[in-house]
């Protein structure tokens, strides 16, 4: 059956060239057509509010650069997330935990991708036994074979989103959300905690900015792009929920 986005169809051949996009994905096809759906729907979108450029890229970048504008996280919401999560800064802590990973979904099918991951925390919620299991079936870290075991690490030695999300968490509970970093998206299973001392606000200031502009941003190209796909009209093939 064709796939018609709003009555344009995406045809196999734009299929069959986008795969190589995506070979390193859990099924590359889907990825693909996923991918070919959002872009059509942005395109679209831009031809709407009369976007023009020379390169598709330049006319979706320009339509997100207007339709999502985030501003850089100012120093007050920086200390407002300091200071709701004093747990979060401190150095000489040390923790064991368990992840399993997923990727974030190239380009466009970022949304995509989460939505399957938040299918695996609810499983994973659900069952907390199953977390091995799970782990082991769909983890994309090399962790896997090991039940998604990641051993005792120090502050310092992972990137600030999963140190966050580990060192808010008390040993023996699993992460209620999503981690998103650069390497994806994580289920996390902390194991073992011991405390350590406080860093300042200063110390951490730049990176906590950064930080939070970033997440800001995500959330709001996933929210963007939900939105695109609610109101479409997509035949032939299923898009994950994007909620």
């Amino acid at each position: 059956m064709a796939i018609i986005v709003n009555g344009v169809e995406i045809s196999e051949a734009s299929i069959e060239n986008e795969l190589a996009q995506h070979a390193e994905a859990e099924s590359p096809r889907d990825a693909a057509i996923q991918e070919l759906i959002l872009r059509e729907l942005l395109l679209q979108t831009a031809k709407k509010e009369g976007i023009t450029a020379p390169t598709t890229e330049e006319i979706i970048g320009t339509l997100l650069e207007k339709a999502i504008p985030v501003e850089e996280a100012d120093e007050a919401a920086c200390l407002d997330f300091y200071n709701s999560n004093p747990e979060s800064f401190t150095k000489g802590e040390m923790a064991s935990a368990n992840h399993i990973l997923f990727p974030l979904g190239e380009g466009l099918t970022a949304g995509i991708a989460k939505a399957k991951a938040e299918g695996v925390l609810a499983d994973v919620l659900a069952n907390p036994s199953k977390f091995a299991d799970l782990a082991r079936e769909h983890s994309t870290c090399p962790s896997s074979a090991q039940g998604g075991s990641l051993g005792q690490f120090g502050r310092g030695q992972m990137v600030p989103e999963f140190e966050a999300a580990i060192f808010s968490t008390e040993a023996g509970v699993i992460v209620s959300t999503l981690v998103e970093t650069q390497f994806g998206y994580h289920i996390i299973e902390v194991t073992e905690r011991s405390q350590g001392d406080s860093v300042s606000f200063e110390e951490v200031k730049e990176r906590l900015q950064a930080f939070l502009t970033d997440m800001a941003g995500r959330k709001a190209m996933h929210d963007y792009l939900g939105q695109l796909v609610t109101s479409a009209k997509i035949e032939g093939y299923s898009l994950p929920a994007m909620a």
